[in-house]
């Protein structure tokens, strides 16, 4: 069975990678490998990790500003309080092309993505996201 879990404003666990940022709140380790649970902040103007897919669900709820979303072949712009599933298999991205910072609550399921993002923020660090169109 899972335990409880508190995470306090500014916890977590974070993976800057400049104008990119993401807050890991809770992982496969913590969820019995159901799901994992992040924030996903850009700043005005960035481009997003670039179209991909893999086999996790990635739900996102948008907790501050517009982010932009690909879904498969389709951009759509997504405000404050917008909900977006992208289902496993799916060709998805994200980019914010405001002059407003954005921010994304992310649930990727089942869990164990966070296992990649050691790899993620030191690709970032050797290619910083450029600006969004």
């Amino acid at each position: 069975m899972s335990k409880a879990i508190f995470v306090p404003p500014g916890g977590g666990r974070s993976y800057p990678m400049g104008r990119i940022s993401s807050v890991f709140l809770a992982d496969r380790a913590e969820t019995d490998s159901r799901y994992s649970i992040s924030e996903w902040w850009l700043e005005p103007n960035t481009k997003g990790p670039g179209a991909h897919s893999h086999e996790e669900d990635d739900v996102f709820y948008v907790i501050e500003g517009t982010m932009s979303l690909l879904l498969g072949e389709r951009w759509i712009d997504a405000p404050r309080g917008s909900f977006v599933l992208a289902p496993g298999g799916m060709t998805h991205d994200f980019e914010n092309r405001t002059d407003r910072r954005a921010g994304v609550l992310n649930f990727s399921v089942p869990g164990g993505f966070e296992e990649h993002m050691p790899g993620i923020a030191e690709w970032f660090a050797a290619h910083p996201p450029g600006d969004a169109t």
